[in-house]
């Protein structure tokens, strides 16, 4: 891996909003849509979250109660960017497709499923969210690359 450039260690949708994701074998990226199949899909700002796994090891230290990926709703989870340092307008391309960054964290709903098991969030302070400019796949294994 070079720098500015991380490994996807999970993705992961779900079937409906407010619930923790699950690990999929892979992902398909589509333009003003977002994650094939995901439940926060659609033609928005907030299409794909990303989050990386230093942030979840940071929590995960302090809470006894095991972080599996999607346990924050994420889609992509990587190691190796500190993602929530990325201004908001830069491209990533993550597998195959080409997102840009559109927010960094959000305002979390108090019944999300991990504040209320562990008593904090990662999400709003370190996860980052992204539109699909070019279509593509993603999968374990693969690069979350910075494009200059």
């Amino acid at each position: 891996m070079s720098e500015g450039s991380a490994m996807i260690k999970a993705v992961c949708i779900s079937e409906r909003k407010g619930q923790q994701k699950h690990p999929v074998g892979a992902v398909h990226l589509r333009p003003e849509h977002g994650i094939v199949g995901d439940a926060h899909a659609g033609n928005w700002h907030r299409q794909v979250s990303l989050l990386g796994q230093e942030s979840v090891d940071r929590l995960q230290e302090k809470i006894s109660i095991p972080l599996l990926p999607g346990a924050f709703a994420e889609n992509i989870l990587c190691e190796g960017i500190e993602l929530y340092k990325l201004p908001v307008g830069t491209k990533l391309r993550v597998g195959t497709a080409l997102c840009e960054v559109t927010q960094i964290g959000k305002e979390c709903h108090s019944d999300c499923a991990i504040r209320q098991q562990a008593g904090d969030c990662v999400m709003p302070r370190e996860g980052i969210f992204a539109v699909v400019l070019e279509e593509g796949d993603a999968k374990a294994g693969d690069e979350v690359t910075v494009v200059e």
